[in-house]
């Protein structure tokens, strides 16, 4: 058993009979009254961000999770298989799991967080940012660049992403997975 004073960003716990990822943390010795940690801490079935406080001293139950490279091979249904590059083992994971399914490319290499004790796949995390080919997009309108304008685009893995106005169907670009948001024009 742990206590507060061995909270660290990254660290994995159970809280509530669930699995929570500690992503931001603050030890306050306030003034008048006992010490407390108040945490930031994203719950890992769900991805839903709760703030908890709790007392200094206060017991908690750290979990060992292990960060593992797979590759996305393809999809099932509703599930994608990844497989294990060292051993060949392939893994079914649900949708649910992953946080932008529509950005994962077939090859692409993923980490999948891994509840070290019972072998169970958590959560798959995309690279940060993904290159890919402008499949569908309207054309831009000479003249309409005086304001940072976006428009809808659709990219090669079927997922829509905002543009700018100039960008144009066949150009690749590169895309920042964990907001979807577009980066920048990528030269071939």
């Amino acid at each position: 058993m742990a206590t507060t004073a061995d909270i660290k960003n990254g660290l994995c716990i159970k809280h509530n009979d669930k699995l929570a990822q500690i992503i931001e943390f603050q030890h306050v010795k306030p003034g008048k009254g006992p010490a407390f940690v108040r945490t930031k801490m994203r719950m890992i079935e769900t991805g839903k961000v709760l703030d908890h406080t709790f007392s200094a001293g206060h017991k908690i139950e750290p979990v060992r999770i292990e960060n593992r490279e797979y590759q996305y091979l393809y999809q099932e249904g509703e599930n994608y298989i990844f497989m294990n590059n060292e051993t060949y083992e392939q893994v079914e994971i649900p949708s649910k799991m992953i946080d932008k399914p529509g950005f994962l490319v077939e090859g692409m290499v993923c980490n999948i967080l891994f509840h070290a004790e019972e072998e169970n796949p958590l959560v798959v995390e995309l690279p940060f940012y993904i290159i890919s080919e402008i499949t569908y997009t309207e054309p831009g309108v000479k003249g309409d660049t005086a304001t940072n304008s976006m428009k809808p685009a659709t990219i090669a893995t079927g997922a829509e992403v905002k543009v700018p106005l100039f960008i144009d169907m066949g150009e690749t670009i590169k895309i920042d997975t964990r907001t979807g948001v577009y980066v920048e024009r990528v030269k071939k």
